[in-house]
């Protein structure tokens, strides 16, 4: 059971991630193409949820969030 309950957490951090990605891309006026919002909503690695979260709160165009090479 413990082990139901910890993919569970898992996946509520992926999806709070990737939700929260989205939202501040759309509050920062970012358009994100449907190819786009579709690799944020199945990405399952949270330490690359975790460095596009915190790109976005300073991204001007997604590149700048998805592109490998952004800062």
């Amino acid at each position: 059971m413990e082990r139901g309950v910890q993919k569970g957490l898992a996946k509520g951090l992926q999806q709070g991630l990737s939700g929260g990605i989205l939202r501040i891309l759309g509050a920062r006026g970012v358009h994100v193409d449907e190819e786009a919002r579709q690799r944020i909503l199945d990405c399952t690695d949270v330490a690359t949820l975790d460095r596009w979260f915190d790109r976005a709160l300073n991204a001007i165009t997604l590149s700048d969030v998805l592109d490998d090479r952004a800062q």
